[in-house]
């Protein structure tokens, strides 16, 4: 696996127009039918972007969603299109700057949901279940452990906030009411079965996914297509099935290394964000590429 050292905290193509800067994603308009999505090095945690980039994590969130996005192409389309890069990005300078760090999507309707599995009680699940016994409503069994496995994946969605903001968790019937009972259902039913089939290829892999997020869109003819990432270490807490003990927070693949440290300092989590030292942006960079050899890597 070549690794590429080259880091990108903010694309600046000259070439094509740029659509919107998100917490992670640059994208770009191609045409009428096609956006260019540049996965950066920014790391965004509690929701704020900050300062320092994390070397080459924009190349293994696209290698491991390209990855996913193939394995799990037979339950649902995805927004990866056929274009070519060089016809997306004629530049070639331009094109070099982005490269295995670049989609070219089709465009669709980005739906206002983000679709949450849990497999394990932790982060604001545990927080949640300290509370009131339940995860977003969903009730569990009493006595439960942090980092526990959960008695079955259970879905918790939520409403995607925009940039600076919070998401916030809501029921599935918010859900319905948004987007109406087949779209929700459909959602909902797919999230889990993606869930189901990554957490069990990921097991031989040596990674417990302990839950995931899911974006999705709708194509002109109304399908239901995934769309943004799919299965990396940004939108999923990764753990090593080797040291994985229930009873406190795993070591991880993820960017929960990040959070945890951030954790220590007195910082309100709203911007400006802290600056990171550079042993934390190393360690951090190396966890995201050590998920991506785990999962991709034949030999491994």
């Amino acid at each position: 696996m070549t690794e590429n050292t080259t880091t990108l905290f903010e694309s600046n193509l000259q070439s094509l127009p740029l659509v919107q800067r998100g917490k992670v994603r640059d994208l770009y308009a191609v045409d009428g039918d096609h956006l260019l999505i540049v996965a950066t090095d920014r790391l965004s945690a509690f929701d704020v972007v900050l300062p320092d980039p994390i070397p080459g994590k924009g190349q293994v969130l696209t290698a491991v969603s390209l990855f996913w996005f193939r394995r799990m192409a037979s339950l649902l389309p995805n927004h990866v299109s056929t274009m070519p890069l060089e016809d997306a990005v004629p530049d070639r300078a331009e094109r070099e700057l982005v490269r295995d760090r670049a989609v070219v999507a089709r465009r669709l309707r980005p739906l206002p949901v983000e679709a949450i599995a849990r497999g394990y009680l932790i982060g604001s699940g545990w927080r949640d279940y300290q509370r009131s016994g339940s995860v977003c409503g969903v009730a569990l069994p009493a006595g439960m452990q942090q980092a526990e496995r959960l008695p079955e994946a259970i879905y918790t969605p939520s409403t995607k906030a925009a940039v600076g903001g919070h998401d916030e968790n809501v029921s599935f019937e918010h859900t319905v009411e948004l987007l109406g009972t087949h779209i929700a259902t459909r959602i909902r039913d797919v999230t889990l079965e993606i869930y189901r089939q990554a957490a069990a290829y990921a097991a031989g892999r040596g990674i417990i996914i302990a839950d995931t997020k899911l974006e999705f869109g709708l194509d002109a003819q109304g399908r239901l297509t995934l769309i943004d990432e799919l299965l990396t270490p940004d939108s999923s807490r990764f753990w090593p099935v080797d040291s994985y003990s229930p009873g406190r927070s795993p070591a991880s693949f993820d960017k929960q290394f990040v959070r945890d440290y951030l954790e220590t300092l007195d910082w309100d989590k709203s911007p400006p964000a802290p600056r990171l030292p550079p042993e934390i942006i190393r360690r951090t960079s190396e966890t995201y590429r050590q998920a991506q050899r785990r999962l991709l890597d034949r030999g491994a």
